[in-house]
């Protein structure tokens, strides 16, 4: 009902007041000033002759007030009509008191309500993760799941500046591909017309052919993995961002990589302490990491692991219990590099110094978070990358434009993958990854 029309069935008086329309997150550029929000009501309540009204609009939350003796005036009618999450416009003088959420509250003149909220399916009370994940489209709105997210808009447009401010050029790879990058068993396959395609692992392949064009690339986006996995660090559909470099070696890619999740961390710490304050996160941890960050080669990684209690035996990939083990030893994140060829892609390029293992790196973020970049230098001699994928008994046909790199001027090249909700689980301590994307894919889970 229009508020007009509601004021006449009451039998009040009501003259529409045109005021300038403001964000939550700019209203201390207003202070003194009549304005009106746009949102939405995150909570309310009343004490005698007083009115408090929290309003979200998606960049901040404001407490409105209002105090009459009547109850019968059409701002307290409006009021008492509210539910949780009702979308309303709330008009009003913005005055800066200390005691108030943000430093600046709201004295309301007039609330338009435009529309009352069905009962809100989400309480203050504790709900079951399933329960909550069933919901996740209403779920996004609680303040720690809006923090979360708000960092991570900030670590993806720092992971933007980062490369832009370093001449990169953005190159957009394909999400249909014709052939695997990281291993066939992970792949979703579909139909593409008379022939099969797969859903992009990785932009990498892609990125090699744009960096021998451009010199220094990156491509950032969506990536898949079908793997039947129920860790609380595996998506099956996560973004990653993955810079390419001509010329590059395995120490070229290490710095590089060093030096962008320095860059995140700090513009994450400057722009989003308020998100981080949300989230109970412990700063400390995050504002001692320093370079140089430890580096380990796999051999020497084998004997700490062992200290630990691992059965780990040389040969075998790190999962999560591993990696877990060697970031908690560190107060910042450790490189591991030097893993065996035989648990690595087939473009890995071969240590000259012993075959049996890759110029690969996995960075390992720290307080037991696990890998966040995983990278290395690749294959740039033609027979090698031949023998290769004959030996992962890779189609060579699919591969003929990859192989065509190596025969046009070939020359040594590197770089990683960084997975943009690993990076926002550990900056923001969340534990679970499901929590640090909007709409998370996880196995037998695709709702909504």
């Amino acid at each position: 009902m229009l508020i007009e029309a509601f004021a006449r069935d009451c039998g009040l008086s009501y003259n529409r007041r045109i005021m300038k329309w403001v964000y939550i997150e700019d209203i201390a550029a207003y202070d003194g000033q009549d304005v009106e929000i746009r949102g939405w009501v995150y909570n309310k309540r009343s004490s005698g002759k007083v009115r408090f009204l929290l309003v979200r609009d998606g960049t901040g939350l404001i407490q409105a007030t209002a105090s009459s003796a009547d109850k019968e005036t059409l701002l307290f009618l409006q009021f008492d009509r509210l539910t949780q999450e009702s979308s309303l416009i709330v008009r009003g003088k913005v005055r800066a008191d200390k005691r108030a959420p943000g430093g600046f509250e709201l004295a309301m003149s007039e609330i338009e309500i435009v529309q009352v909220a069905a009962d809100y399916p989400i309480t203050p009370k504790e709900h079951s993760t399933p329960f909550l994940m069933e919901h996740r489209h209403l779920w996004l709105r609680s303040s720690k799941q809006h923090a979360v997210l708000r960092v991570r808009a900030e670590i993806v447009k720092a992971i933007r500046d980062f490369f832009d401010g370093r001449g990169f050029r953005l190159m957009d790879t394909p999400i249909l591909t014709p052939s695997a990058c990281e291993g066939t068993t992970t792949l979703f396959e579909t139909e593409y017309f008379d022939q099969k395609a797969y859903l992009s692992q990785s932009g990498q392949l892609y990125n090699e052919a744009t960096a021998m064009a451009f010199g220094k690339v990156y491509c950032f986006g969506p990536t898949f993995r079908a793997e039947k996995s129920k860790t609380r660090r595996h998506l099956i559909e996560f973004w990653m961002v993955e810079p390419e470099v001509a010329f590059a070696t395995l120490s070229d890619t290490i710095e590089l990589g060093e030096d962008l999740v320095l860059f995140i961390l700090e513009r994450v710490l400057t722009k989003r302490a308020h998100e981080l304050e949300t989230l109970e996160r412990d700063t400390k941890p995050l504002e001692a990491v320093r370079r140089p960050f430890p580096r380990l080669t796999y051999d020497q990684a084998l004997p700490l692991l062992r200290e630990k209690g691992s059965t780990i035996e040389w040969g075998t990939d790190f999962g999560s219990p591993e990696e877990t083990l060697i970031s908690e030893i560190y107060d910042r994140p450790v490189c591991v590099t030097h893993f065996p060829a035989a648990i690595k892609a087939f473009y890995m390029q071969p240590s000259p110094e012993n075959p049996d293992v890759v110029l690969g790196v996995d960075f390992l973020a720290s307080e037991g978070y696990g890998e966040i970049i995983g990278g290395g230098q690749r294959i740039h001699d033609l027979g090698l990358l031949e023998k290769r994928l004959a030996e992962h008994k890779l189609p060579r046909e699919a591969y003929e434009w990859y192989l065509d790199l190596r025969k046009y001027g070939s020359v040594p090249h590197s770089g990683f993958g960084m997975g943009v909700e690993r990076m926002v689980s550990w900056l923001c301590g969340v534990k679970h990854i499901r929590e640090t994307i909007p709409f998370p894919r996880l196995l037998y889970r695709i709702y909504p």
